[in-house]
């Protein structure tokens, strides 16, 4: 029994779990050189008619991903990964008038990696889809049902920004899709109006993303597991008089006032001591 749990129960039994087993990863670090910025009516005005542009922010809201066999080799997938980035800029149309303008890059990935196979549909009974209890609904499309595909796993931090530029509409700029073939979930995160197609000039960047990829499927193990412990700390409410009462017993953040080193982000304690 630990300082701070009270078990109810001290032996242990075997117990079946259903979870998800990595079949395969892998890390990445692309560089994507000269992706196109779809932007609003008001930013590509402000393009064309500006000094200086340059890209300030980028934001990941929304990735997808494709599923395919490869032929000939079982139990390997290509995965098609598409990720949406918004991106903030800076246009300078006048000295000393800088004015932000926002738009949305698309870049695609694809990789290849081993999934193992499988031969079973699996159906769950979810609460609220219309597919069970005492009175279902016709409509069973809602329903939940999952093929023999793995399921690909992608994370991935927001991008870095290497460079950015403004370049004529007839330069051969990267790009994997079109303004209409953007989701309207991710055209509703940028501000200032629509997303357009204009065949003037155009803003491109280049990004930096670190990303790791995982392929998983259902799996069921046994372990071993012992009874649910009950913990012996009791929940402290706080004070509305005495705010400072509760502030007084935090601990003091030491770590966020030590800057990361160049092998870790551990402070070193000597280094972090006040004198």
């Amino acid at each position: 029994m630990s300082e701070n749990r009270l078990c109810q129960s001290p032996g242990r039994e075997t117990v079946c779990i259903d979870t998800y087993r990595i079949l395969d990863s892998c890390r990445d670090k692309d560089c994507f050189e000269d992706v196109r910025v779809f932007l609003t009516g008001y930013g590509q005005e402000l393009i064309e008619r500006g000094s200086a542009v340059r890209a300030k922010c980028a934001r990941i809201v929304w990735s997808y991903i494709d599923i395919d066999p490869v032929p000939f080799n079982r139990g390997f997938y290509q995965l098609n990964i598409k990720i949406y980035v918004r991106i903030i800029a800076e246009v300078c149309v006048s000295p000393g008038n800088i004015q932000e303008i926002e738009g949305i890059a698309v870049v695609e990935k694809k990789v290849i990696l081993f999934g193992s196979e499988g031969n079973v549909s699996v159906f769950k009974s979810e609460a609220g889809n219309g597919c069970s209890g005492f009175c279902p609904s016709g409509d069973h499309s809602s329903c939940s049902r999952s093929s023999n595909l793995p399921i690909a796993v992608l994370e991935t931090v927001d991008p870095i920004i290497l460079g950015s530029k403004v370049v004529c509409a007839h330069e051969r700029i990267r790009c994997c899709c079109h303004c209409e073939d953007i989701p309207e979930s991710v055209c509703c995160t940028v501000n200032g109006g629509s997303i357009c197609d204009s065949e003037g000039d155009r803003l491109v960047v280049t990004l930096g993303l670190f990303s790791v990829v995982r392929i998983e499927r259902p799996a069921q193990y046994l372990i071993n597991a012992a009874e649910y412990c009950v913990p012996e700390k009791e929940c402290v409410e706080a004070q509305e008089n005495d705010p400072c009462s509760l502030f007084r017993s935090m601990a003091f953040p030491v770590s966020e006032f030590c800057p990361p080193s160049l092998g870790g982000r551990e402070c070193d304690p000597p280094r972090c001591t006040c004198k």
